[in-house]
Parts: C-alpha cells; sequence; structure tokens
C-alpha cells in the first residue's frame, strides 16, 4: 500500500507483501535501548492516527539494526525505509482494529509452548529455555507475549484477506491442459502485402508533408564557430597555464556580455560559418554538440582536445526537403512505417467485426501459406512469446496478426487444437499448481492494497525527518 508514499525519500512501499516481510523481520528484533528520545513531535500521520517522533525511535530500537550502520547509509534513504516499514505495521495495527480482531492469551500460550525452540528432544515445553531467550533478547515476558499477540493478529488479519485463494483442482488442471495442449497454425508473412518503399511517388511524399507538416517540421540553425586548441593559440601541442588563461579570459569576456567579434579581435583562428544546420545522426561532431548547446547564444564549450566558441544568428523551424536524399530517405520509411501500420489496422478492424473469413486469408497469404505446431504455451521458438500467449486464447478457426523477434509481421489462423495428456504428479505440473495459488493470493494482496491506498490518508512531516537524520549524524 502507501501509494502516497511513492515520492517519499525516492521510493515506494512495495505492497502487502513487503509489508509482511517487514513485519516478520522486525516482529522480535531490538537492540535494547540505545536510541531514545524525549521528542514527541509527529513524524507522520495516518488519516486521525499520530505517528510520533519517539514511536519512530522505538520502532528503530526494536530493528536490530546498529546505529553505525543507520549513520552510514543516512545518504541511503534508511531513515525513509524505516518509516515506511513503521507506517506499514501501524496500518496494519489500524486494519486489525477495525476488523474487531482479537486472540485469547490461552491460544498465545498454546503458541508460545508449541514453539519447538522452548521444547526439549521429547517436545515437551521447557520453562528455563523459554525464560534464556528472554533474557538474550532483552525482553521481559509481557513484552514478548505483546510482541507475539501482535504479529499473531497481523497473520490473521492476512488468512481473513487470503481467504478462498486455494484454486481448486478441477480449475487448475482445466488451466494447465489450456497452456499445455498443441496448436497447429497456419500464417504466413505480411511482408509481401505492403506497398514496397520505391513504389512510393514524390508526390505521395508530397501529400504526407503536407497532412502531418508541424509533426515533420525540425529546427534548423544559423551559427558561427572557432576551434580553440593549445596549437591554434599559443602554437604549442601541450596544454599549459598560458592556454587556460586565455580560455579563461574568453569565459570572462562572455560573462561580461562581450560579443563574438570582440571575444576573437587578438584570437586569429579560422571562423567556420555553418548555414541551415540540423542534427543527421546520433554522432557527436563539433556542429551537433553547438546544436545541442543552442539554447545559449554565445558560448564556449570542450569537445574532447579542444573548445568550441560558437555565435547562433538564428534559430527556424523548415519542414522537410525532398531535395535532400538522406531526408527523402526518411520520409520514404515514414509513409512505409504508417502505410504497414493502417494496412494492419484495416485487418484487424475487420477480424474484430467478424468481416474476415478463411476466403480472405487463403487469398491473402496466396502460395506463402505456412504451417507451424506450438507444444506449449511458452513455446517461443518461432514467435513473441506475448503472441504465443495470444494465440492460446482464440478459438479454433480464429485470426489475429502476430509477430516475431525480429518484429516481423504475420496474419495466422488457429487450425486446430489438441490436449495432450499429463500425469498431475509430474513435477511441471506440481510446480504449475503452486504458482496459481500463489498468483491468486497476490491477485487478492493487491488488491487489498488498492482499498487501502484509498482507504488511509498517510502524511509525513519532513522536519521531524530531518531532525531525526541530524539525531544520527
Amino acid at each position: 500500500m502507501l501509494e502516497t508514499l511513492k515520492n517519499f525519500g525516492g521510493k515506494k512501499l512495495g505492497g502487502l507483501i513487503l509489508i509482511i516481510v517487514i513485519i516478520i523481520a522486525f516482529g522480535f528484533g531490538g537492540f535494547g535501548g540505545g536510541f531514545s528520545t524525549n521528542n514527541q513531535n509527529n513524524i507522520a500521520k495516518i488519516n486521525k492516527t499520530n505517528v510520533t517522533t519517539q514511536d519512530f525511535m522505538d520502532y528503530v530500537n526494536q530493528s536490530g539494526i546498529s546505529p553505525d550502520a543507520i549513520r552510514t547509509n543516512l545518504d541511503n534513504n534508511i531513515i525513509e525505509e524505516l518509516l515506511s516499514g513503521l507506517i506499514s505495521t501501524t496500518l496494519i495495527d489500524l486494519e486489525v482494529k477495525d476488523f474487531d480482531l482479537s486472540i485469547s492469551e490461552r491460544t498465545i500460550l498454546k503458541t508460545i509452548k508449541d514453539n519447538k525452540n522452548f521444547q526439549d528432544e521429547d517436545g515437551v515445553f521447557q520453562r528455563v529455555k523459554y525464560e534464556k531467550f528472554l533474557l538474550s533478547s532483552n525482553l521481559s515476558a509481557p513484552m514478548f507475549e505483546l510482541k507475539l499477540k501482535n504479529r499473531e493478529l497481523q497473520k490473521h488479519l492476512f488468512d481473513i484477506i487470503g481467504a478462498g485463494t486455494i484454486t481448486p483442482n478441477f480449475l487448475i488442471e482445466k488451466k494447465y491442459e489450456e497452456n499445455n495442449k498443441t496448436l497447429n497454425v497456419e500464417y504466413f508473412n505480411m511482408e509481401g502485402l505492403y506497398q514496397e518503399k520505391d513504389k512510393y511517388t514524390d508526390q505521395d511524399l508530397l501529400v504526407f508533408i503536407r497532412e502531418n507538416e508541424e509533426q515533420l517540421k525540425r529546427e534548423y540553425i544559423d551559427f558561427k564557430y572557432v576551434v580553440l586548441n593549445p596549437k591554434n593559440l599559443i602554437g604549442v601541442e601541450e596544454f599549459n597555464q598560458e592556454f587556460f588563461d586565455i580560455i579563461d579570459k574568453i569565459e570572462n569576456q562572455i560573462s561580461e556580455g562581450a560579443d563574438f567579434e570582440t571575444v576573437l579581435e587578438n584570437v586569429k583562428v579560422e571562423v567556420k560559418e555553418i548555414i541551415e544546420y540540423t542534427p543527421t545522426s546520433e554522432a557527436i561532431t563539433n556542429e551537433s554538440l553547438i546544436y545541442q548547446n543552442k539554447s545559449s547564444k554565445l558560448n564556449l564549450v570542450e569537445n574532447g582536445d579542444n573548445f568550441l566558441l560558437y555565435k547562433i544568428n538564428k534559430e527556424y523551424d523548415k519542414s522537410p526537403n525532398l531535395n535532400d536524399d538522406k531526408t527523402k530517405t526518411e520520409l520514404v520509411e515514414l509513409i512505409y512505417q504508417k502505410g504497414k501500420f493502417d494496412f494492419n489496422r484495416k485487418i484487424l478492424e475487420e477480424i474484430q467485426n467478424k468481416k474476415f473469413n478463411d476466403s480472405k486469408f487463403k487469398d491473402l497469404g496466396s502460395n506463402n501459406l505456412l504451417n507451424i505446431e506450438i507444444d506449449t504455451i511458452n513455446d517461443d521458438s518461432m514467435f513473441d512469446i506475448n503472441s504465443i500467449k495470444i494465440l492460446y486464447t482464440l478459438p479454433v478457426n480464429s485470426f489475429t496478426l502476430i509477430n516475431d523477434k525480429d518484429n516481423n509481421i504475420f496474419l495466422a489462423k488457429i487450425a486446430d487444437s489438441k490436449k495432450n495428456f499429463f500425469n498431475k504428479s509430474d513435477e511441471e505440473y506440481v510446480k504449475f499448481a503452486k504458482n496459481q495459488n500463489t498468483d491468486n493470493r497476490k491477485s487478492i494482496l493487491q488488491s487489498y492494497d488498492q482499498l487501502l491506498n484509498n482507504k488511509y490518508q498517510v502524511k509525513v512531516n519532513q522536519k521531524s525527518v530531518d531532525r531525526v537524520k541530524n539525531y544520527f549524524k
């Protein structure tokens, strides 16, 4: 839960499963009263329930984390994570109260006596072992029994939440059978149905540009620049103090408002003038670096062993130029991809509207129809795994578009489906059954997580958090 903490300390508490882990981890921890404070300021608030700084320090004392470890990890948000843990346990306690859950002293006593750590070899409870545990843990019997009671109540709560998460065997068997049936799939590559790139005319490209003018516009710049290095400034190969003194002087002139020409009055280097520039690749060049820094109209930037002094004269947008071969190639690729998308969408709409049939499938596939058997829902030897999962949701004689790992698009038909025999004692089936129950439980806990997120409003007092951090510094 605790979606409201998602921006707190750069962390988000990862749902109820993490909450359960925190509860178990800190259930019997503690290293005594090493941390203590009389500061009773609220560090957080859950609805109307205050979480005080003292509550937090008590929680830290019980966490088993040493002061040195906390001090070392202050920059790693350890305080925020501990506070998330405390808020989680407090929230669960509120839920226990809301459900009006209770547990008898007799049940607590039985739980203690059934603990194997307190029994002898014959399974008989030994009071001496119990008392030694309390001494070594620096706990009194009432304190330990209170912790045990709270833990049992929390377990009871999650047992209630997770009630009914055991999937009936017949449903598991049916699901396993569905996932492990053999599919016979007819398919063909759609590539041959798309208009070829060299078939797009300049007129097609002009229409495409006109329809997408704003999206296709690029930002261009006109600018001047010079390359500065020890060789062309002071006539030596090595970087020395004289060179950096000149660079510092140029930077000072820029900061004082001097223009490009003034800065170069006493610098004899070649000035390069670039017109209508926009990057055409991801490679870092002098020009592309200046383009990246175009927000500064006059600046000095470093590029490897050189410094670039530049001045942006003009910035403007331009539509694509068909006379530029690279631009034209990019436009052809864009219009080709759009044509593929539109054609695929048309096919999908016909399938969804039940206007696509076997006759159309065979007409489109012509002599390119192929056939494959897919053994299980995990068989991704030919198609992408997500496409396989889609195929396993469809009935026989249905159609869909799928893709392989190279993103080639195929039109496929489920030609046949065959159930396969399996033994419920097989390792794969046993593993599958366990995963089904786990997945169902996770699904219920995630729903409960969302319910808690809507039910409770968590507010964190950042000033109190900062004071706690200062305490450990």
